[in-house]
């Protein structure tokens, strides 16, 4: 009997002993991981604080594949949530955001032990034209899940590290997707108002036509801003000339204006004016460097319908919408114009503007 007590009492010393060892670990974490995505923060930012995107992109799935996900009413910004049953439940809300900036959000999770409410957080930093996004996650742990960790061997912090870098490689590769999406529509004939345009002309190769076109762009606005120049509509590129051989481009970047205006002598800024025309118009949804296949579908279409294309007048193109107001290269519109000859487009249907 005294050898049991004995061991009773040895029992009780070592079960205090442990109480007391992990009863004063620290069980506080924050665990986060960090990479930067080439895309605009605005798309990153987006991509996470749409709830909906989270199961494209999470890592989870992977590892249990009996999730189902539910979503609530609100799944975009604050109040946002939505639930998942699997190996182990539980659910995430949004709490407060700052947009383009930072997330915070409420976790839940249902383990075997209880219900455990760690925080999460994001934050979103914009790095040359890049996004730093990191993702992280902190509360602390009960007794029970720091005596659990210590006897079986599970790795925490490691565990929800891999989560966290395999998650950011999944919004990476997700937004990469995105960006590359494009659609090409050839629509028709159409008949473009024409009218006046402010415009610089220059050439250049194919691989510098894009940021030579914005300078001169941003040459146009500065001229008309400086002059009171009410713009009329959107920005537009003639091409004038194409040498094959060189791969050198003659053209002009332009934008409407309601009248003519008499630009001062030496000015490199001019105005001009472009008769109404009837044109093959095709219209690129996606990102410019799509133009090329843009360019031969319209072409494909023009030879499938025998026109013929008006040598007088040049080829140009109208930015629908504005860049700086869509960071999503799939969601900019470009309108493709191949003026052809008016009375050879018959049994064709016309488009007319809006």
């Amino acid at each position: 009997m005294k050898l049991l007590k004995y061991l009773f009492y040895l029992l009780l010393i070592v079960l205090i002993g442990g109480a007391v060892y992990f009863g004063t670990q620290d069980g506080t974490y924050d665990i986060s991981e960090s990479k930067t995505i080439n895309a605009p923060t605005a798309i990153v930012f987006d991509k996470v604080n749409d709830l909906t995107t989270w199961e494209e992109w999470g890592p989870w799935k992977k590892e249990d594949t009996t999730m189902t996900f539910s979503y609530g009413e609100v799944t975009k910004g604050e109040g946002a949530n939505y639930s998942w049953d699997g190996e182990m439940d539980g659910s995430l809300k949004t709490t407060n955001i700052t947009p383009n900036k930072e997330i915070l959000q409420d976790l839940t999770l249902l383990t075997p032990g209880g219900e455990r409410n760690p925080k999460v957080y994001w934050n979103f930093e914009e790095i040359d034209g890049a996004t730093k996004v990191t993702w992280g996650m902190k509360g602390e742990h009960t007794f029970m899940d720091k005596v659990y960790y210590a006897f079986s061997g599970m790795d925490f912090d490691g565990d929800m590290k891999k989560m966290h870098v395999n998650g950011l490689m999944g919004i990476a590769s997700a937004i990469e997707e995105d960006m590359k999406k494009y659609s090409i529509d050839v629509t028709g004939i159409a008949e473009h108002g024409g009218g006046y345009y402010m415009y610089v002309t220059t050439s250049s190769r194919a691989e510098d036509l894009g940021s030579k076109m914005g300078s001169m762009l941003g040459q146009i606005v500065n001229f008309m801003s400086q002059n009171n120049i009410q713009q009329a509509g959107m920005p537009f590129t003639i091409y004038h000339e194409t040498d094959q051989n060189t791969g050198n481009f003659i053209f002009s970047s332009a934008i409407p204006v309601k009248e003519r205006i008499i630009t001062p002598s030496g000015s490199e800024v001019l105005c001009g004016y472009m008769e109404p025309t009837s044109a093959v118009k095709t219209v690129l949804t996606g990102n410019y460097e799509n133009l090329p296949e843009t360019y031969e579908k319209a072409q494909t279409y023009i030879a499938e319908k025998s026109l013929i294309m008006d040598p007088a007048k040049k080829m140009f193109e109208v930015y629908a919408n504005d860049p700086g107001e869509f960071p999503n290269p799939a969601d900019w519109i470009t309108e493709v114009y191949i003026p052809v000859f008016k009375d050879l487009r018959s049994n064709h249907d016309i488009i007319m503007p809006q």
